[in-house]
């Protein structure tokens, strides 16, 4: 992404707190992960399924580590205390080779469903997976 994105992103901080606010006070799971420090290193946010045809029931809204916690298991813990082993989907950009790898690795699978982004997301393709019993 650009840098004006990241710049734009800052300074629209405030008013994407507002728009979240009333999801923040919802009893949908939302898992913040703090390291020795209470540093925050991760979060996941998941709920009830948002698609119009949903292939699950939740869905994964979000999920996200520092760098510095991958491979140390962060992100399986974050997924489980999210979802447990309930069947659900997420969307993913279709070029994280990483995240998608991740989600494979944990049961999802591509459904053939793809979107793109809005353009203040410079319309980045993302594709659904979809995760049934595992």
């Amino acid at each position: 992404m650009p840098s004006e994105f990241f710049d734009a992103r800052r300074a629209s901080i405030p008013e994407r707190v507002e728009k979240r606010r009333a999801y923040l006070d919802s009893a949908q799971p939302r898992i913040i992960a703090l390291d020795a420090s209470d540093e925050i290193v991760g979060f996941a946010d998941a709920g009830t399924g948002r698609d119009h045809d949903l292939p699950g029931e939740f869905e994964l809204y979000s999920i996200y580590t520092l760098r510095r916690t991958h491979g140390t298991g962060l992100g399986v813990a974050l997924l489980k205390a999210a979802l447990g082993d309930l069947p659900a989907y997420l969307w993913v950009l279709e070029a994280n080779a990483r995240a998608r790898a991740f989600y494979a690795k944990n049961g999802f699978r591509p459904d053939g469903k793809r979107k793109l982004l809005s353009p203040d997301w410079e319309e980045l393709p993302e594709i659904r997976m979809v995760r049934s019993d595992i």
